[in-house]
């Protein structure tokens, strides 16, 4: 009977089932140097059969016989390499999946990404489109995939970008930049390997490492903190003054900035980024600009909203000689600043996390595109 009694009870019941959000976490990783190597033991037993191959998706800067040879293919597997200089897209997703099903009789055993955020983000990606009808562009939000992926791995072989851990997957799409968020994303095994991270060249490790930095200085700052992400950010942020603020060898650097890759991500899992993710989409979207320096361009200019941050960035910057680009928005149309201003305010959450409930009244068109003129 809908009495009184039981619909209170409903309600509240309904209440408790929202409120808290059941956040998936990468089930199985294995961390060390050296570690790559034991790919292969840990795909076979995940091997539906010798028809259904895994498929390796990997940054085209490995494309050399002596990678190929670490690789553990077998059977009909098959290794994709994908240049990493252009953010990841929904055409290139739904490319890549018309690609594979076209190819083999079943579905694959399962999706392997090899790279830094791009490569990571494509493999997610390809793995929840195999399993799950229509275009990438139809789930950049959230919560919209209604089935699991593919079984995916993801190898990061840069850090910062937290992608390995992450539940999203962020995309160019047709009309934003914006991820498939969803609790299917997630990889179910990741590899960490420090020794990826060795080839690096100096202004991408820092421009990558940057990017968890901002991942600690918006989660750490904003109005979605808990306990939760503080614990992760506040010890990520730890690993990141140690790694670029101080003096420790090149083996140790690599080992903690991996895991403040790790711990940055995982901060943002239960709270969200800020102002310069939010104006760092809307770069990359107009511009093709990469994550980890469009971050970096937008936060220079963020000391109103983040003072301590931008101090240490700077601080950061000089100790290992980085010089941002200059004028880069000069050139750009009244045109240009609105499709930006559009795509960076459209991520709600984001500005919310950032300024609070009534952010719209704090962050205006006209305010954000001063911002963005300075870069």
């Amino acid at each position: 009977m809908k009495t009184d009694n039981n619909l209170k009870k409903q309600e509240t019941t309904s209440t408790h089932k929202t409120l808290f959000k059941n956040f998936p976490m990468v089930p199985r990783v294995i961390f060390g140097a050296g570690c790559f190597s034991q790919l292969g033991d840990i795909l076979l037993p995940m091997r539906k059969s010798s028809e259904a191959p895994f498929v390796f998706l990997v940054d085209d800067f490995f494309e050399n016989e002596e990678f190929l040879a670490k690789v553990p293919l077998m059977f009909n597997d098959e290794v994709i390499f994908i240049s990493a200089e252009e953010e990841p897209k929904t055409a290139q997703v739904d490319a890549l999946v018309a690609q594979i099903r076209e190819k083999y009789n079943e579905l694959p055993s399962g999706v392997i990404g090899i790279g830094g955020g791009t490569l990571l983000d494509l493999a997610k990606a390809v793995s929840i489109l195999l399993n799950n009808k229509g275009l990438a562009k139809d789930y950049q939000g959230w919560d919209l995939v209604n089935k699991p992926a593919l079984y995916h791995v993801g190898v990061p072989t840069i850090s910062g970008t937290g992608a390995e851990v992450s539940r999203t997957t962020v995309l160019l799409g047709p009309e934003k930049k914006l991820g498939i968020n969803s609790d299917f994303t997630p990889f179910d095994q990741v590899l960490l390997d420090p020794d990826f991270s060795k080839t690096v060249p100096k202004e991408q490790w820092f421009y990558t490492g940057m990017d968890c930095f901002i991942h600690c200085v918006e989660s750490l700052t904003g109005t979605y903190l808990n306990a939760f992400s503080q614990s992760y950010g506040e010890k990520a942020m730890q690993l990141c003054k140690q790694v670029f603020l101080e003096d420790i060898a090149p083996e140790e650097s690599r080992d903690k900035l991996m895991m403040a890759s790790w711990h940055g991500g995982m901060s943002i899992a239960y709270s969200q980024v800020g102002v310069a993710h939010a104006m760092s989409y809307g770069l990359s979207y107009l511009l093709g600009i990469k994550h980890g320096i469009g971050n970096c361009l937008v936060f220079q200019h963020l000391e109103e909203f983040y003072p301590e941050g931008v101090a240490l960035f700077n601080k950061m910057m000089d100790k290992h000689n980085i010089t941002m680009p200059k004028g880069i928005c000069a050139e750009l149309t009244q045109n240009d600043f609105d499709v930006m201003v559009n795509i960076s305010l459209g991520l709600e959450p984001l500005w919310e996390n950032a300024l609070g409930k009534d952010w719209k009244t704090i962050m205006t068109p006209e305010r954000l595109q001063a911002l963005y003129q300075k870069i």
